[in-house]
């Protein structure tokens, strides 16, 4: 789903969603068999949800922006129930979106910077942590520094409205993409990359730059 959404291939995006529903289906459709629940509950829910947890929209509830609704919705979750406002990130996210996820819910309840100033200076500290641990040369701290630098990168691209795992799938794609450019070439040369100086790589990387 992620890859067609990228690529703007809609058909594509139009059978992972066909993909997404079976599952829904399938589910609900068990749910029935066992007398627990049915599609009409799994669509009443989400119905209930939304309406419960948009009070700015189907109630009197008056907000100034965005900001507001976030925080009326980890208000209101917290009223249902929920003993932390983390408790509805799945341990099972990969851990960049899992980041993303945690600053956003925390951002909801105001723990969060003001100014993205603000955000890019803790991004140079944690660096300058990380190169300290990097010249002490012990493997654990480096690890964990590291894991500081690149949560504080992932805050600071939020603050910039930057989806930080389709910026990183983006550059992967793109490096794919130049890479199987030099592959090519090199086979035109009838040599192996193994065979190839840096120096003879950089040139046809660089022509793969150029290419749209």
């Amino acid at each position: 789903m992620g890859d067609a959404i990228l690529d703007n291939d809609l058909e594509e995006v139009k059978k992972e969603l066909g993909d997404v529903l079976l599952h829904i289906v399938f589910y609900a459709k068990i749910g029935s068999e066992i007398n627990a629940f049915d599609m009409a509950d799994v669509c009443n829910e989400i119905c209930e949800k939304l309406i419960n947890r948009h009070p700015h929209i189907y109630g009197d509830v008056v907000v100034e922006n965005e900001e507001d609704v976030k925080r009326n919705w980890e208000a209101i979750k917290l009223k249902e129930g929920k003993k932390s406002v983390l408790e509805g990130v799945p341990n099972s996210l990969p851990a960049l979106v899992k980041a993303n996820r945690i600053q956003d819910k925390v951002a909801g309840v105001g723990f969060d910077w003001e100014k993205p100033e603000q955000v890019w200076e803790k991004v140079e500290e944690e660096l300058a942590e990380f190169q300290l641990e990097v010249k002490q040369g012990n493997a654990q701290q480096m690890e964990a520094e590291f894991g500081d630098v690149l949560f504080s990168m992932v805050n600071y691209a939020r603050f910039l409205d930057i989806n930080p795992e389709n910026a990183l799938e983006r550059t992967n794609k793109k490096f794919i993409k130049r890479f199987q450019y030099l592959e090519t070439k090199a086979k035109t040369l009838g040599k192996t990359l193994k065979e190839m100086t840096l120096t003879e790589m950089n040139v046809f990387w660089e022509e793969a730059k150029s290419e749209k």
